[in-house]
């Protein structure tokens, strides 16, 4: 894998006051005296050397370094070129650019991305495949009629149970739906009666693909093993009809199926709880990170320094602060009128595991 990169420092505004101390206990401060909170976001922005090397100095710095060694790092930003292979892939909260010749991916269209890995199509030779874009592995499967507008993979391609999904609708009442798996021969299809077109990305989450109508706020799901198309009662968490400029997406967690809509004035979070949409605010969304993009969501738990934030596949002005809203504060980044959200050039996409070493 040919990678370069290029860094710059990294600011933050998390949060790093401690509780007040008896004048005796700071009267000599040292660097453990720090704060676990502030430790673990600095142990966070080391590459694995370092961080080993740092965990020597004391007890604090050892809990430190070892809670965010193995914490799940925040995903990349994969950037597609207008032309050429040249994919960009950006660790904006580190402000690192690496990139890729990536010729697997000629003249193809990206339509998901899951746990590092991406499900890719090639309309005019009816190709669609798996690729690891840091492994460079490429998984086929069977050729497909380009016409379907929605794919969705329920887990890597290297599972035993992975499960392709791919949707069409020929008219606004009718969804035609196909499966596939890695090995598989032909792609099995059938026709299932829908009330109104879903329009936004699916998310599989508890043995199910989900999708969202968002004018509507009819919420569907497919049930792969036994063919199950479903529509379920959930009332709309918005007000209706449909607000102009608001980006609604679906993402998952530990089982559980979460909604996320931005507009220009603000981004609203909710999670399904017995069929009802539930809003979540601060301090209820506890401290998770919500990563948007046009082809999927990701949500993390262990990110001390970006948790209670979205952030969206789109920079803002300068060439590498990314487009954020926190709820702790209740507002953007910056102001979000003529901007789009989620640009379909780029998805969010796990690093490679060697993320915590130096590339």
């Amino acid at each position: 894998m040919a990678m370069g990169s290029q860094s710059e420092s990294l600011t933050t505004d998390a949060d790093t006051r401690s509780p007040t101390r008896p004048c005796s206990e700071v009267s000599n401060p040292t660097l453990a005296d720090l704060p676990i909170c502030l430790l673990e976001i600095i142990m966070s922005l080391l590459v694995l050397k370092d961080n080993i090397c740092a965990s020597a100095a004391c007890k604090s710095w050892l809990e430190a370094a070892k809670s965010v060694r193995v914490a799940k790092k925040n995903p990349w930003l994969m950037c597609f070129p207008n032309r050429g292979n040249l994919y960009e892939f950006h660790n904006p909260f580190q402000w690192k650019l690496y990139t890729m010749n990536l010729p697997e991916l000629a003249i193809s269209t990206v339509c998901y991305a899951r746990e590092g890995w991406l499900l890719a199509h090639r309309s005019i030779s009816k190709e669609i495949f798996f690729f690891n874009p840091f492994s460079r592995e490429l998984i086929s499967l069977p050729k497909f009629e380009p016409r379907f507008l929605k794919f969705a993979f329920s887990s890597p391609p290297t599972s035993d149970k992975v499960v392709v999904l791919a949707l069409y609708f020929p008219r606004e009442d009718i969804v035609i739906i196909s499966t596939c798996h890695p090995g598989a021969t032909e792609w099995i299809t059938g026709n299932f009666l829908t009330g109104s077109k879903p329009d936004n990305d699916l998310v599989y989450v508890n043995n199910r693909f989900y999708c969202f109508n968002t004018r509507g706020g009819t919420l569907y799901s497919f049930l792969p093993s036994p063919r199950i198309w479903h529509r379920h009662t959930v009332e709309c968490p918005y007000p209706q009809p449909y607000l102009v400029n608001k980006t609604v997406s679906l993402a998952e967690k530990k089982g559980a199926l979460f909604l996320i809509t931005c507009s220009n004035e603000k981004t609203m979070m909710y999670k399904l709880v017995s069929l009802q949409w539930k809003e979540m605010r601060s301090p209820a969304i506890d401290g998770l990170t919500i990563f948007v993009s046009s082809c999927n969501s990701e949500l993390r738990t262990n990110l001390p320094w970006l948790k209670n934030n979205v952030y969206f596949s789109r920079f803002g002005r300068g060439p590498k602060h990314c487009l954020s809203y926190s709820f702790d504060e209740s507002r953007y980044s910056q102001i979000m009128e003529w901007l789009e959200f989620c640009p379909r050039g780029s998805l969010w996409i796990d690093p490679p595991e060697n993320v915590l070493v130096d590339l």
